[in-house]
This record gives structure tokens, sequence and C-alpha cells, in this order.
């Protein structure tokens, strides 16, 4: 057993395992354990470290440092820091075999350790032997080639390196989130590779190589689903990497300008973004000079828009040469530059909020207002008008103008009256001390006024038609904001809601009326079970606990057992979720 593995199986218990697991991943890693899910469990330098199967197969490490557990998988619970069920599957069959890797897979040849056995091995073996396992492996290959392109007399080889990236960055027609991970890490040792080279102070060579890192990643982001945004971190680290280059090999400016545009103009992702900003020491005078020249050449063609004009390339070149104009003007510290570049586009209410917050942040807070009513004159009834709604609303609190205020938070609430709306409206409402009872009141009315009659027909181009739900929803939400759950159960019971508040009804009732609440778990779980598959079932298990426990006294747990029996009587057919409550000794 490695020091790393030793120093891991004197910490870890099952107890630490179900202290450190998120949630209920204590519960589902001991089912994946039990069920033989984890592969190639292994002791190594720091730890342990293993594969788990099942929708995907995710790679896990447990380590030990300084008399702590630390764990790593990837898994996007695992990802987001939580030791999810793979960590704690991974520490079970570890701790099933007394701290020996399953299958003996620590026990290296010759009885020893891994680092022992190869120390033992003819240099010329251990040649054959990497050779042989980097032919079937690509990414040790890659790395392997780019460590002996560094090496070389003349300099590195970029040319191997453009090969490498073009290796990892090939996705073979498109890869799936389940793939991602593995694509993202073998193109993540690429990238490191271009960071060793800056780092041993080659920075014209990563220069140069995370400009075509950077144009080969956007082409490949079209055949790939990146919904956990893996190469989005990859390309911020190759802008990253690509302005300490330049900063230290201090390229000639204009050309640089010319280069940063190009990329810019012609990015999908925003790279380079604010590249007046991030590069103006290493651009100097003459290559912002350069840069603005090339920029104001393409601004010209870009036409003014006022209210409800339209541009047909809006979303190409135009999003990309104002972002560009922006930057300009933040780089000089120039508000009416700044000013005069968002005012090219006020085709809608968000064109006028920009310049009203532009203004609002350095401090101008008349010209801000000014803005704002301006954007609420232009698009009146418009329902893009929210923000500078509520941006006029506040300053008008501020000035003492409260009437004002509660005028545009009301028009604000009666288009759309939804709890998000009626929370506005309160805060407004206790600026200018007239919450309890005036508006609340006023609100609750005609929330009810809404549900009783019958909807109008949508008209007009700005005008919003979104109808309450024909349930008491939107009023139950609002008592179960105030904590008062007696009324939001009364209006639950006269007009109806949505399932998931009946569930939020259920567990705020739970322990002064048990009854209700086991009719409501009760629907939901047939409601559940109208569907197939584990997770469904193990939700259907989940409420069908809670029903257990509500069951108080015999008779209590006779009606239990009963419904139970009905429930496997109805649901046999479906063998996993049989075996899940037999797991439960029900």
């Amino acid at each position: 057993m490695t020091e790393g593995a030793k120093r891991l199986s004197a910490l870890l218990t099952r107890d630490v395992l179900e202290a450190f697991a998120w949630g209920h991943s204590f519960e589902r890693g001991q089912d994946y354990a039990e069920a033989g899910l984890v592969r190639n469990l292994r002791a190594t330098e720091t730890g342990i470290m293993a594969k788990v199967t099942g929708t995907h197969t995710y790679r896990v490490k447990l380590t030990a440092e300084d008399g702590e557990i630390d764990h790593d998988c990837t898994c996007p619970v695992g990802m987001d820091g939580l030791f999810c069920k793979h960590c704690v599957a991974v520490g079970l069959t570890w701790l099933a075999g007394h701290g020996a890797a399953a299958e003996g897979a620590e026990q290296e040849p010759g009885g020893g350790d891994l680092r022992s056995y190869l120390r033992e091995l003819d240099k010329e073996e251990l040649i054959s032997l990497l050779l042989e396992r980097a032919e079937e492996d690509d990414r040790l290959y890659r790395r392997l080639e780019t460590k002996s392109a560094r090496a070389t007399k003349a300099g590195p080889d970029l040319a191997v390196y453009r090969g490498a990236f073009d290796d990892a960055l090939d996705t073979g027609g498109f890869v799936a989130y389940g793939e991602m991970y593995d694509y993202s890490s073998g193109l993540e040792e690429v990238v490191d590779s271009v960071a060793d080279l800056l780092a041993d102070g080659l920075a014209p060579a990563a220069m140069e190589l995370a400009e075509y890192g950077l144009d080969g990643v956007e082409q490949a982001m079209e055949y790939l689903d990146d919904s956990d945004g893996w190469m989005g971190g990859l390309l911020e680290r190759l802008q990253d990497l690509h302005l300490e280059a330049c900063t230290e090999a201090r390229p000639d400016p204009v050309e640089l300008a010319g280069r940063l545009f190009e990329a810019q103009l012609e990015s999908g992702f925003g790279v380079f973004h604010r590249a007046a900003e991030s590069y103006k020491d290493v651009l100097g005078a003459s290559g912002l000079a350069e840069y603005r020249r090339l920029v104001e050449a393409e601004w010209v063609k870009v036409p003014s828009l006022g209210p409800d004009e339209e541009d047909e390339d809006y979303y190409g070149s135009r999003l990309s040469i104002t972002s560009l104009m922006e930057s300009l003007a933040r780089v000089d510290g120039d508000l009416d530059e700044l000013v005069a570049v968002k005012s090219r586009d006020l085709s809608g209410p968000h064109g006028f909020q920009e310049i009203a917050l532009v203004y609002q942040d350095s401090g101008h807070p008349d010209q801000a207002l000014d803005w704002a009513e301006r954007g609420l004159r232009a698009f009146p009834g418009h329902w893009g008008t929210s923000p500078l709604r509520e941006l006029v609303a506040e300053t008008y609190h501020e000035q003492g103008r409260h009437d004002e205020a509660m005028a545009l938070a009301w028009e604000a609430f009666a288009e759309n009256s939804a709890l998000a709306m009626y929370r506005m409206l309160e805060k407004h409402a206790g600026k200018a001390s007239s919450w309890r009872p005036h508006w609340r009141d006023k609100a609750l009315a005609h929330i009810r006024t809404g549900l009783d009659e019958e909807p109008p027909a949508p008209s007009g181009k700005h005008t919003i038609w979104r109808l309450l739900p024909a349930d008491g929803t939107v009023l139950v939400e609002i008592f179960l904001y105030e904590e008062d759950v007696a009324t939001a159960w009364r209006e639950a019971q006269s007009r109806g809601c949505a399932s998931r508040l009946w569930l939020e009804l259920a567990g705020r009732r739970e322990k002064t009326h048990p009854a209700d609440a086991i009719a409501i778990y009760r629907k939901h779980v047939d409601d559940l079970l109208r569907q197939t598959g584990n997770p469904v079932y193990e939700q259907a298990v989940n409420y069908l606990d809670k029903i257990r426990n509500l069951h108080q006294g015999a008779d209590g747990k006779a009606a239990f057992q009963a419904y139970l029996q009905d429930l496997r009587n109805t649901q046999k057919r479906k063998r996993n979720l049989m075996k899940m409550l037999d797991g439960k000794g029900w």
C-alpha cells in the first residue's frame, strides 16, 4: 500500500463518509457500492482513485494531506465541491477491503509497491513500456510529444504543439455531454504545456500558441455539449495566458492591435472582450491608436437606431463593434463618449436603461433620472420598461415623491401580479409607509378579481399577455411567503394550486394536520409512479417514508401496511421499485 493510501486509511471510516456526504449521497453511494459499480480501485501516491459507473462513468480521487481528507469527482455535484455519492461508493468499497484495494490492485509485482518495482527496471525497458502505452493512449502520447518538442536545442517545435491542439480539439463529429470531461481534460493538458512554455521564459511561443488554441476552441465549440462550461473555462485560461505572454514578449503593438481587432470581430464567444482595457499597457500609444483606427472605421458603418427601429445585423457585427467602442471610451475615461456610443442604439428600453445606469454609477443622479424617464415616455406599456420603472421609482422615493413612485410600482404590479411583483410592491409601499392595509389589500383584491373574471384578449405590440393561473397558485404563494399557512391552505382548498405548493403545504402542516399531509403525499406518489426509472422510484420511496412516519399508533401502522400492500399489488411489475421497498424492510 502506498504512503498516500496509508494516510487515507488512517482517517477514513464509515462515520466520516456519512458526515462528509451531501444530501442523500451516503444512501445512494452505499447502493452504488453494494451494486459493484466501483471499478479500477487502486492506491495512488496521494490516496486512492477509481471509476464509478452508472448513467455515466466518473473518476473519483480520495486523498489525505495534513491530516485532512480531500475529494475530487468528475460528476456535476463533485465539480461543485460536494462529497457526492460516487465519492461515498469509492470510500465504502475501499473500507470493505479493510484498507486494501479491491481485487488486490494495490499489490504490485514482486510483492512490493509499484514505484519500487519500476525503480528496478532497466531504463530501456521502461522506455519501451512507456512508448507501448503511449501508442494506445492519445493523451499520454501528446504529453510526451510536447515535452520532447520543448526540449529541442533550436527552441520549441511549435508545429508539434499545433498538432497536439488539433488532435485534442478533434470532436469526431460531436462530443456529447457525458464525454465532455474526458474531452476537455485532454485539451487542458495541451493548454498546460503552453503554460509551461511561458513559465520557462518562452513568451513569444506561448503567445502564438495561445492564439492558435483560442481559434481552435472557438471552432470546436459548435460541435459539442458544453453545458457545464468546461470549454468556456479553457477559453478564459487561454486568454489569460495570451495577455501574460504579450506582457512579457512585448510584440509589435500595431500588429498586435490588428490581431486583437480581427479576433474580437470574428469571435462568437467574446474572445478578447474589452481588449482595449486589458491590453492598453501592452499596446501603448501606437497600438491603441491603430486599434482605435480599425474600430472607428467599422463604427461609422453602424446606423443609429431610434425607438422600435431595427438593424438586420443587430446580433452580428453591430454588437461586437459597439462593445469595442465602449471599451475604448472606458480606456479614455470619457463619460460623454461612452454615452454617445450607447445612444447609437435606442431601439428598446434597454438602451435608455444602460445610459441611465452609466450616469447613476458615475454620480450623476439627475441625468440618470432624465434618461430613465425618457425611456418610459418612449415605450409606454412596454414589458421591457420594468427596470426603468424601478430605477425611477427608487429615485422618486429618495426625493420624497412617494405617490409618484407608488403609481409606477402599481403599474408594474398590475401588468404582472406574480409573487415577485407583489414583493416589489410591498418594498415600495414600505418606503412610503403605506403597505398595510392600503396597498396590500388593493393588491390582493386585484389578484382575486383577475382570477374571477375572464381575462381580456391581448392587444397592442408591447402589451404583456401573461395570464395568472386559473387557480389559487399566486395567492397560495403569497400567503406562504407571509407565513400565513392557514390562509394559504384555505385558498388551495378553494381554488386549487400548483403541485409543488401542495407539497410545501403538506410539509408545513405535517405536525398539526398529519392526515392532510398523508393525503397529499399519497397523491404525489401516485403521480410519480405513472413514470418509470430508478430516480422516480427513489423519490417515491422517500415520500413513502414520510407517509409511514406520519402514521402514528397501531391503527396508523395498519393503515400504512394496507396502503403499501395495495401499492405493491398495483406496481408489482416494477421490479426495481419492489427491490427498493424490500430494502426498506417494508
